[in-house]
């Protein structure tokens, strides 16, 4: 008798692998736009509601395959419309996912991995920890999610979701593979049908990755930047110290020119306050990227309990937004978008089972932190 683990799950497999699985069946190639239609197109989950389909090939199907998606755990929706779902993956960790309406565009923010492995020091993904990374069916299961809960359409309609960012939980480059097989699916007119250039993958600089990136697909490119020389960014992005930044953006630039398109790099900055956001900062960054094309999107950091960072006052944002602006950059400052739901940008946590022990660590050394600080008071006090 075969069971779900043995089923092959059709939701994450691209257009090549789903031609390939009817070839094993005798079935003609035709078939795999026909089922990837009523997956990506109207999030059906069962067999029974292909309607183009035979009652032998249902059956046949029923046998060998499935429609699965990760387990929904929970919905919420911001006051300013923003919705965040978590959801639960075969390693038993959850992971977030966000949708961020602004007129009419609407762009999800997708987890790559349970966990990070990275441990930037703003950023309350990292100090979770890792578990594991996620399938290409678990990737591209978030849009999957998401899409249905806008009712289905076709896809010669206009969507809710105009934009995917794969820039929720975990770095996407290193876990290469089953992200680009779910990019490709968002891409596809079969699966989601996003143009290229509102398909983004945003790294902290997994350098030999970018290089192979270009040879699999074209999707555009954010670097998380955060600190403007090699001293701040060590501390802030630690893998800096493997690859530094002026290794970090040659790669970036041979990726955007391997395109053969008048594409821009996006730089994502998060401000911290008296950390990475004062004047000196900026003209570093100025000269920094002088001779790269790109935008500059800066984002005030979101508090998290514990992160021993704060955000920069509205005054100290606008001189550094100016600077850059002067110095003849394109420069955006990121709107808080759901924050009373922990959705901003840094905020998401999941329930990772850590299999690194850093979450264990973190928790450890604030609890100490924590006690010298009340030590210290008491000490103090007349």
């Amino acid at each position: 008798m075969t069971t779900s683990a043995d089923k092959i799950n059709l939701l994450g497999l691209t257009r090549q692998e789903m031609e390939q699985f009817f070839d094993s069946l005798g079935e003609k190639r035709f078939r795999a736009g026909q089922a990837m239609k009523w997956i990506h197109h109207f999030g059906v989950d069962h067999f029974d509601a292909m309607t183009d389909f035979g009652k032998v090939l249902r059956a046949k199907l029923k046998a060998c395959a499935e429609i699965r998606g990760p387990e929904v755990v929970s919905e919420d929706i911001s006051s300013d419309g923003t919705r965040k779902w978590v959801v639960r993956v075969a390693s038993g960790s959850c992971v977030e996912t966000v949708y961020i309406p602004q007129g009419k565009r609407g762009t999800l923010c997708v987890s790559s991995q349970a966990g990070c492995a990275l441990d930037c020091s703003f950023c309350s993904t990292g100090k979770q920890g890792f578990n594991s990374n996620l399938t290409a069916a678990e990737v591209i299961g978030q849009v999957w999610i998401a899409n249905k809960s806008f009712g289905s359409i076709p896809a010669t309609v206009d969507r809710a979701i105009t934009n995917v960012v794969m820039m929720g939980m975990g770095e996407p480059l290193l876990n290469f593979d089953n992200v680009i097989a779910a990019m490709h699916l968002m891409m596809d007119d079969f699966g989601y049908g996003i143009s290229k250039r509102r398909v983004t993958l945003s790294t902290s600089g997994v350098v030999p990755m970018i290089d192979e990136l270009a040879k699999h697909i074209d999707v555009s490119l954010a670097l998380s930047l955060h600190a403007p020389n090699d001293a701040l960014r060590n501390e802030l992005v630690p893998i800096n110290k493997k690859y530094p930044l002026a290794m970090l953006l040659e790669s970036c630039q041979r990726y955007m020119s391997a395109l053969g398109e008048k594409r821009v790099l996006t730089i994502e900055y998060t401000l911290l306050k008296d950390v990475n956001d004062r004047p000196e900062h900026a003209e570093q960054m100025i000269e920094l990227l002088r001779n790269v094309p790109c935008k500059v999107n800066l984002i005030p950091f979101n508090p998290f309990p514990h992160s021993g960072y704060e955000r920069p006052s509205n005054n100290a944002i606008r001189r550094f937004q100016d600077a850059l602006h002067h110095a003849g950059f394109n420069v955006t400052v990121r709107t808080t978008r759901g924050e009373d739901i922990d959705a901003a940008c840094g905020q998401l946590v999941g329930q990772v089972m850590d299999r690194t022990r850093r979450s264990e660590r973190y928790i450890a050394v604030r609890q100490l932190e924590a006690g010298a600080e009340a030590l210290s008071a008491n000490v103090s006090r007349p």
